[in-house]
């Protein structure tokens, strides 16, 4: 998975392209850890993101908690195949999925 990441003053985006899962979710894990401290606005562009498994939603869980005791945290541009998993396990349930 590539994750591509631009920081404008307190808001944090984060576009991720592949795959989601037990291989690659350390690795946003690890971005989300170093970078969230000051962060008020956490944007995840899913648009390239063809899969995500449970690893990958334990690392969205994790970053929400988090999101919800300093700001925000929005993920846009969710494929069908994506949003089908977010809605089948009540992630979408609390996460803030713009169209």
């Amino acid at each position: 998975m590539e994750i591509n990441k631009t920081v404008n003053g307190t808001t944090l985006n984060l576009a991720l392209v592949g795959r989601l899962d037990a291989v690659t979710a350390g690795d946003l894990d690890k971005v989300l850890q170093s970078d969230l401290n000051g962060i008020t606005e956490l944007n995840f562009d899913f648009i390239g993101l063809d899969f995500v498994a449970s690893a990958g939603l334990r690392v969205l869980l994790v970053a929400q908690k988090r999101m919800n005791k300093q700001g925000v945290m929005k993920i846009y541009h969710v494929n069908e195949d994506v949003m089908d998993v977010l809605e089948m396990t009540g992630f979408s349930n609390f996460l803030d999925i713009v169209d």
